[in-house]
This record gives C-alpha cells, structure tokens and sequence, in this order.
C-alpha cells in the first residue's frame, strides 16, 4: 500500500472519528429527559416539509450541475446534464468518508462517461470553487447585515463576562477593510522576499490560482445564466433551512433571515467534519439560539436538516456510483 492511499485512509478515520466524537460528546452531555425531549421533536415533525426540504436540496445539486455544465462547455466539452449531475452527487458522496477527494473523482467520472480530461475538468472545479468562496463571504456579510443585531446581543450574551461594550457594524467593517487593504499592500510590497520561504510558496500558489480561476470565467458564453444559477443555489439552500422550519412548532414561525443565519453557522460545521457530522446539528442549534429556540427544538432541527440532506446524497450518490461503474465497464468492452 502506498504512502498516498495509507494518508487518505488516515484522514478518513481522522475526520470521521472527529465527527463521531462531537456526536458522543454532545449526546453525552444531554439528560435523559433532553434527549427524550429531542426523539419527541423528531416524532412530532411534520415530515410533508421535510420531504419538501429534501426536493429543494435535489434541486439545489441539479442547478449546480447545470453550472458546472457552462465551465466544462466554456472549455469545449458538452457534457449531458444527467451525467454532470451524477458526478456530484458522486462527489459529495466521496467527500463524507474523504473531504476533497470527492472533486478530483468527479472529473475522473467525467473522463469515462464523456471523454473530459481530468486536468481540463479540474480547472472548472477550481473555478466553481472560487466562486463558491465569494459567495460564501457576500452571504456572510449579508448575514452580519440583516442579522447583526441579534448577533451582537448573542454574542453579548456569550462573552459578557469579557466584553463591556461591542463596536457597531459599521466599526467591524472598517475594521475588516483597512485589515484586508494591509494584507494586500504588504503581500505586494514583500513578495519577491517573501518567495524563498516554501511555506509562503504555497500561499502564493494558492493565490495564484485563485486568480487564475476567475479569469476562466470570462470564457463563458451565457455569464447571466452562470449567475443566475449561482444565486439561484444559494437562495435554495437557505429555502431548504426555512422549510425544515415549519416541520417542527418550535421553529415555524421564525424570519426567513434566520435561515441566512442557520446556513452561515451550519457551513462552519461543513467545513471543520465529513457531511458536518456531529458538529453541524449543534451549530445549528447555536444559530436558532440567537432567536431564542431551546436546546431541544435546536437540536431537533439541525438533526432534521442534516439527515434531510445526507439522506439525499446517500441515495443518489450511490445509485450513480452503480450507474457510472456499469458505463466503465462497457465502455472498457
């Protein structure tokens, strides 16, 4: 076995066990009647909105694949959609046991099913993921906007054993902009020097194709669709949040901001586990908190949410994965 295949395999049991462990840790840490409170949520919901919840996250993979669809034609390649959208399915499945890996075996899916080239697919994940990280930070603003005020008084909540007073909106932004301003003149200005170190060699690559990613998107031939169905994901993933709202009474009546705030919460927990396993039901809880939800119904939601969504990737992403072994195999003949 090589070192490659051996590290993959110790990422997978690293990030799973992380995510089993917030599970256990915060199971362990509920009563009994907690935890009852929580199987009554689940078994009192309103499960016509959470199948309602699940049709839109469907909708919302179709879209991206569609997407993904104007990159790979902006490069010469007309893949069907269907397949396209296989492929990510198959790709958020893969990335539950290894995160990333997903990307990478989604063009290899392509190069057998439509003859892409994996180097030229892998250039339009790239971009899909640069512009996924623009609009992550527009969202995050926006919910910082919308919802700052809830979320100074949380966080007052949080912190005010260590915090007097918390700045404005408009402190937190001049702040965030004379930082990011700084950041850009000293990476200028102490590049070249700056170069020799390998660690910052990475760094720089990284920027780099950041940049370059974006510049292929100016290849594209319907740029308003590209951006249409860009908005368009974003506005169904939080859609999906405020639908799993109304399966449950605790949660029916809340704003349809709070599902901006769910998703910009929930995406942490995307992001640190597999799926979000374990983390992503508690940061969810976190985020209905702000809008005074209790521990049980919070919990409750997330779990819904979460389940919702793994149980559609869990389905398709499989049924694709038969689908996509028996085209190689035939395709091998």
């Amino acid at each position: 076995m090589d070192k490659k295949r051996i590290l993959n395999i110790l990422k997978f049991v690293l990030f799973l066990g992380l995510g089993l462990f917030f599970v256990y840790w915060f199971l362990l840490k509920l009563d009994a009647d907690t935890r009852a409170s929580i199987w009554q949520s689940f078994r009192s919901a309103n499960y016509f909105w959470v199948a309602v919840a699940m049709l839109v996250s469907v909708i919302s993979h179709v879209l991206r694949a569609l997407r993904w669809n104007l990159l790979l034609h902006s490069i010469g390649h007309g893949v069907r959609w269907n397949h396209s959208f296989g492929a990510v399915m198959v790709a958020y499945l893969t990335n539950l046991a290894v995160p990333r890996l997903g990307e990478v075996l989604r063009c290899g899916v392509l190069l057998h099913s439509d003859r892409v080239p994996v180097q030229k697919s892998l250039g339009t994940v790239v971009t899909e993921r640069v512009v996924d990280v623009f609009a992550f930070l527009l969202t995050l603003l926006l919910g910082l906007a919308l919802a700052f005020y809830q979320l100074k008084d949380w966080l007052y909540d949080q912190l005010a054993a260590k915090v007097s007073t918390l700045p404005s909106i408009w402190v937190v932004l001049a702040v965030g902009f004379v930082l990011a301003v700084a950041v850009v003149v000293l990476y200028v200005a102490f590049r070249k020097k700056l170069l020799k170190y390998s660690l910052f060699q990475k760094i720089d690559n990284l920027v780099t194709g950041f940049f370059e990613g974006l510049k292929s998107i100016a290849h594209l031939r319907s740029p308003w669709l590209f951006a249409f169905y860009s908005i368009a994901i974003y506005f169904l993933y939080f859609l999906g949040g405020y639908i799993i709202f109304l399966a449950l009474p605790e949660t029916a009546s809340l704003p349809f901001i709070a599902a901006l705030v769910l998703y910009i919460f929930g995406t942490v927990g995307m992001m640190v586990t597999p799926g979000g396993i374990g983390l992503y039901p508690v940061l969810v809880w976190q985020a209905l908190a702000i809008y005074g939800v209790g521990q049980e119904a919070g919990l409750a939601t997330g779990w819904l949410l979460w389940s919702s969504q793994q149980v559609v990737v869990l389905i398709l992403g499989f049924a694709y994965l038969v689908k996509f072994s028996i085209l190689k195999k035939q395709s091998a003949r």
